[in-house]
């Protein structure tokens, strides 16, 4: 059973968001390590938003890839829930059955990766504001505009819950995941954008754009990379 401790609030980022520097906003990866090699070689600053590892071949070297980014101070990700759940087991967690973490963790065979994972995992943002832009991996709530990311590691609050995960009805669907709304893109406030991963949505390989009734709109960039489908990314 994944129990859920409490931790330490998340420290300031480490690797500050240019404001004079054009921006590379990039989906889930899932070790997808090719096509993130093509997403990162640009002179952008990269946003990853979270889900770097799972499902695909090389989970190890995709996060080789961003831990390299952070070292240049060129990018930085998004905790998604894919990531936390590795955190989770790296900490030394019992954890719930699960292949795609399973293969996960037989690829980092190193335990200096291994050692970097946690650190990086532990202090990654679940969200980030960036004035009218909000980043973020499954979900927005309008606290997320008020308070800052919890440890992604520790107790799953409300907020963390939905930045993680998005908003699920309670229900599961045949393929045995839970069932997801959008009922949160209706909140987000007029002139803001939200770019998210985790919800994949697309239908023509293309990001997914959806308008809120508060004026607000959401991009969802999970185009399946990992999972058969590709990787997807906005330049801003």
């Amino acid at each position: 059973m994944d129990g859920e401790q409490p931790a330490p609030h998340v420290p300031a980022l480490h690797v500050k968001v240019p404001r004079d520097r054009p921006l590379r906003v990039v989906g889930d990866v899932h070790g997808d390590a090719r096509a993130f090699a093509h997403a990162i070689a640009t002179e952008r600053f990269i946003i990853q938003l979270g889900d770097l590892i799972d499902h695909g071949p090389s989970s190890a070297e995709t996060l080789r890839q961003m831990f390299g980014l952070i070292d240049e101070g060129r990018g930085l990700f998004l905790v998604g829930n894919h990531d936390r759940k590795l955190g989770r087991a790296l900490a030394g967690h019992r954890m719930r059955p699960d292949p795609p973490l399973e293969a996960t963790l037989t690829q980092l065979d190193d335990s200096g990766l291994r050692a970097r994972a946690l650190l990086e995992i532990g202090r990654a943002p679940a969200w980030l504001v960036q004035g009218s832009r909000i980043f973020v991996h499954g979900g927005f709530h309008t606290g997320m505009l008020e308070q800052d990311p919890p440890a992604p590691l520790g107790r799953v609050t409300p907020l963390l819950s939905r930045a993680l995960f998005g908003e699920t009805t309670g229900r599961m669907q045949e393929d045995g995941y839970p069932e997801r709304r959008l009922n949160w893109v209706d909140h987000i406030p007029r002139g803001f954008t939200v770019y998210c991963g985790h919800d994949r949505r697309s239908t023509d390989g293309r990001p997914w754009v959806r308008h809120g009734r508060g004026g607000g709109t959401a991009i969802f960039t999970d185009t399946g990379a990992g999972k058969g489908g590709h990787l997807a990314w906005i330049d801003l």
